[in-house]
């Protein structure tokens, strides 16, 4: 029975709270476009995604008219593109990135994830070619998004993998230098990274997917922000009971977009991803839910275990609403599109160290910093190195994206307007880590990844 009650609270979420579906995103296979002619992929990839999301972005627009849910974004993920790259003897498979650009533009979503390499234990020859193509893609395409995985709980870090990506990223900050190195934003590397996650910059559509499916990421952290301030003085055990409740209402949502949109496009229902995306609009912050759990500010003692335990009442309640839960699932502490972030850094509180200690027990991992410019390729590459081994020693998903913004240091800013938001230049230590950096080789994986 429809009870009027959950109507008007819905429409309040959505008209005051930001409440929205963040993204409906369509998982394609391009397995079948294989080929040792490129020009032949390239036509494949275009013709492959064109037909198959032809109408995603007409359904979501129909369905957010239909229930007066607000959707986003519409966006596509495919198959890491380094396994077409194994077939192709040439190297210049930047090609295939351009045809994807133009495949998204064609069928108007926001962004196409899965320019991406899975790398966590060795590398081949399509590997290396998509990799070292990343700065001139990430340079000239416009909704192409890009990951490299480089370590798993299973097989341990693949260092030769991180040292690269810190020389790479060093590359792309410099190619896109013009944009306050906007490049950057537009990758990120992984560790345990989901086959299912429908959030860019590190969406792929995971070999163990079928033909086609259609995921979903909720968003929310307004809702869970206005429940906790009309809770008043309360103990944790009911906040906690109080954030699983709202994160069901939330998720219940979602799964209501996922089945519909589904249904319309016939194509296989997927996940809904459970985690709170913040945006740079005020009140819609991730930092703000900790602050208004009871801390001065995000980022000083006692933040780590605030965002524990949103994160953890988030899952239990999403996890009920949904039949089907992945991706990443939690809290994104992304600093540049969460605005309490961004007001905490700028005020000294939230530093690069905390955010990596946040990072063992939320979502994702370093999201959306911004880093001095001249931070060297090894320092990069170090901070992914602690950044995977959280993932890997927790057998849980972490990853880095990291903007060292060429010509810019602490105390300077970036703004890149809409859902990028802006941020504060962070400050980062710059004692050497080359001489372990450059050992290379495979960090083993934790004796706990031994289970079969």
């Amino acid at each position: 029975m429809i009870n009027t009650r959950d109507i008007l609270e819905t429409i309040q979420m959505i008209t005051e709270e930001h409440l929205d579906i963040r993204t409906v995103t369509m998982g394609i296979s391009l397995r079948d476009c294989a080929s040792d002619d490129l020009e032949c992929v390239c036509r494949r990839v275009y013709d492959k995604i064109t037909a198959s999301a032809r109408h995603l972005v007409r359904v979501c627009e129909s369905i957010e008219t239909d229930f007066g849910i607000p959707i986003i974004n519409k966006r596509i993920s495919v198959t890491p593109i380094s396994l077409l790259c194994d077939s192709l003897p040439e190297a210049n498979v930047a090609k295939i990135a351009l045809a994807m650009d133009r495949a998204a533009q064609e069928v108007g979503v926001n962004f196409i994830g899965g320019y991406s390499a899975l790398v966590h234990k060795g590398v081949t020859q399509g590997d290396e070619h998509l990799i070292a193509s990343l700065p001139e893609v990430l340079a000239t395409t416009e909704r192409v998004c890009s990951s490299v995985n480089v370590a798993t709980t299973r097989t341990g870090i693949n260092m030769d993998a991180v040292a690269s990506c810190g020389r790479i990223i060093k590359e792309i900050a410099y190619r896109t230098r013009e944009t306050d190195s906007f490049g950057c934003a537009k990758l990120v590397v992984f560790a345990n990274a989901p086959e299912d996650n429908p959030f860019m910059a590190g969406a792929f559509h995971g070999v163990g997917e079928g033909e086609c499916v259609l995921n979903v990421g909720i968003s929310g952290p307004g809702v869970v922000r206005a429940a906790i301030a009309r809770a008043g003085d309360c103990d944790l055990s009911e906040l906690a009971e109080l954030i699983k409740r709202t994160a069901f209402k939330i998720t219940r949502m979602g799964q209501l977009v996922l089945k519909e949109a589904s249904a319309r496009l016939s194509v296989a229902y997927g996940i809904v991803d459970l985690s709170l995306a913040p945006t740079p609009a005020p009140g819609d912050s991730v930092a703000m839910i900790l602050q208004e759990m009871g801390l001065e500010t995000c980022g000083c003692h006692g933040t780590t275990a605030c965002l524990a335990m949103l994160n953890d009442a988030v899952k239990k309640g999403g996890i009920m609403a949904s039949s089907h839960v992945g991706g990443l699932s939690g809290a994104f502490i992304p600093v540049s599109e969460d605005a309490g972030m961004v007001a905490a850094a700028s005020k000294g509180t939230l530093t690069f160290d905390k955010l990596e200690a946040m990072t063992s027990v939320c979502s994702v991992g370093l999201d959306m910093i911004a880093i001095p410019g001249d931070t060297s390729a090894e320092v990069i590459s170090a901070i992914i190195a602690d950044e995977v081994s959280i993932g890997v020693i927790n057998n849980k998903t972490t990853a880095v994206r990291v903007l060292p913004v060429y010509g810019k240091t602490v105390g300077d800013s970036i703004d890149f307007g809409g859902l990028w938001g802006a941020a504060p230049i962070m400050a980062v230590h710059t004692d050497s880590p080359a001489v372990f950096i450059h050992r290379g080789g495979r960090i083993p994986a934790p004796v706990h990844s031994f289970k079969n």
